[in-house]
């Protein structure tokens, strides 16, 4: 299947499906082709658990770049090490990139290909559920110490080949954590897809049902980013959960949460705020933390951070401006809007959360 991603600066393909690597690297060797060097990066994992696939498939002579795992590949010595690999290489603006691995992979590569040369052609080839949402819309970044992802750009791939078979081998909490980010697409489009989402097991779905819901998620994604690539407007949709979820990321340290469980833990956050401002309701609310807390998403790790600490990490949040923070709302199920919300009104939701906490997850 080939979902159409068609933006001002670039239009291209992803392409998903099963066993499809060689097969989808073949179909785009006009692109491919012209290039004088081909370069992989991945990290330490991915390449442990799949290089054997990765080079029986990937149709093409190529160098390799192994990344530490994890949020730690974007770090800026990472990103250094990786400028010297490829100058190391002789690599030159007719060289080509791909990134190989999951959401962190994807965001380093980007970035490195969006400055290599001032510019390399790049394409993403995720290994994980989270990446079906990381991967598609160019967004490419790094960390600083002091936030997330906030040195980056915004540079699309000229591909994603989306492998489904990469994501049978995942363990749960990477399934958890890739899951909350296709239920955030369900909360801001589709309420009868969101339900379906909320009577399933998300550790344990079932590969055809789990291939659908990734397609659909896919698709709103690719709708959304041709309606907005540089998140002028409707792009900042896709950031529900991921203001509080940011924060409670950055004061775990990157890695002490994955990024899904703290997206998941920020959209609960999210509800309690659009209870106020829309028509969510509070028994809506508690039945989604309760699907939430019953799938294993760590809603205890709240507790271990007070506000003063989270807040710290809230106003440094690329969306706050003006001192006022950006959050991400919910009219109704389907109906997203972004509203500005003051820092001492986040502290009144945030009792509200941990209270509610108290309440449902005994």
């Amino acid at each position: 299947m080939r979902i159409p991603v068609n933006t001002q600066s670039h239009s291209y393909e992803v392409i998903i499906g099963s066993g499809i690597l060689r097969t989808a690297c073949e179909s785009l060797k006009e692109k491919i082709s012209k290039a004088d060097t081909l370069v992989v990066f991945t990290d330490e994992n991915v390449w442990e658990a799949q290089k054997d696939y990765f080079t029986e498939n990937f149709p093409y002579p190529f160098e390799v770049f192994v990344m530490p795992s994890g949020e730690s590949c974007k770090s800026f010595k990472n990103y250094e090490d990786a400028h010297t690999f490829l100058i190391e290489k002789q690599c030159t603006r007719k060289s080509f990139m791909f990134a190989f691995g999951g959401g962190a992979v994807g965001d380093v590569t980007g970035f490195v290909a969006a400055t290599f040369m001032r510019g390399i052609p790049y394409i993403q080839i995720p290994t994980t559920i989270l990446a079906h949402d990381s991967a598609v819309g160019g967004k490419t970044a790094i960390n600083h110490p002091l936030g997330k992802n906030l040195v980056g750009a915004f540079y699309q791939p000229e591909a994603v080949i989306y492998d489904t078979n990469f994501l049978y081998s995942l363990p749960t909490r990477e399934i958890r954590s890739g899951m909350a980010e296709v239920i955030k697409h369900a909360f801001i489009s589709d309420e009868q897809w969101l339900k379906e989402l909320m009577e399933t097991n998300v550790t344990t779905i079932e590969k055809s049902l789990l291939a659908n819901h990734l397609k659909a998620g896919i698709k709103v994604k690719a709708n959304i980013v041709s309606q907005d690539e540089t998140e002028q407007s409707v792009r900042k949709f896709l950031n529900f959960g991921h203001t509080y979820g940011h924060a409670i990321e950055a004061a775990a340290g990157y890695g002490g949460l994955a990024h899904g469980e703290a997206v998941m833990i920020g959209m609960v956050y999210a509800l309690l705020l659009s209870e106020r401002y829309g028509e969510i309701t509070r028994e809506f609310t508690k039945d989604v933390l309760n699907f939430a807390y019953e799938n294993g998403y760590p809603f205890e790790d709240v507790k271990k951070y007070s506000f003063d600490e989270l807040s710290t990490y809230l106003m440094k949040d690329k969306k706050v401006e003006y001192g006022k923070l950006k959050f991400v709302l919910l009219q109704k199920v389907g109906m997203p809007y972004v509203k500005d919300i003051e820092l001492s009104e986040c502290e009144e939701i945030d009792k509200e959360f941990r209270a509610l906490l108290e309440e449902v997850c005994k």
